[in-house]
């Protein structure tokens, strides 16, 4: 079973940046998908931004022009640099991993979460 193990989280002014990190401990299949959840209070999970094995992107509308996701496959590592921030984006950001083997169902994994909280 992979573990994630997420930093960075933090309380930031409106406009201000941060990077989240997260860290997949063991080797993690080579067709995979990393990404970021987040949970505001009272809020479903949403997806923010995923990042395949082949360095295909999808974010969330919502994020698009302010957030950008990277990797680091020989660190198995995950990053979301965060831009212009605003109150909207305070909530616990979830790290997650998918990954495919040849046979069978793919292997979801999830971090512990981080807070991020914006003031306005």
């Amino acid at each position: 079973q992979v573990q994630l193990v997420e930093s960075g989280g933090g309380l930031v002014q409106a406009g201000g940046s941060l990077r989240l990190s997260c860290a997949a401990s063991g080797s993690i299949f080579s067709r995979n998908v990393m990404g970021w959840y987040r949970q505001a209070p009272g809020k479903q999970r949403e997806l923010v931004a995923v990042i395949s094995s082949g360095d295909d992107t999808n974010y969330a509308d919502s994020v698009k022009g302010r957030f950008t996701i990277s990797r680091d496959n020989g660190k198995n590592t995950v990053y979301l640099q965060m831009n212009s921030l605003k109150p909207d984006d305070t909530a616990v950001y979830y790290c997650h991993v998918v990954q495919y083997n040849v046979v069978g169902p793919p292997l979801r994994s999830w971090g512990q979460g981080t807070q991020v909280t914006v003031s306005s």
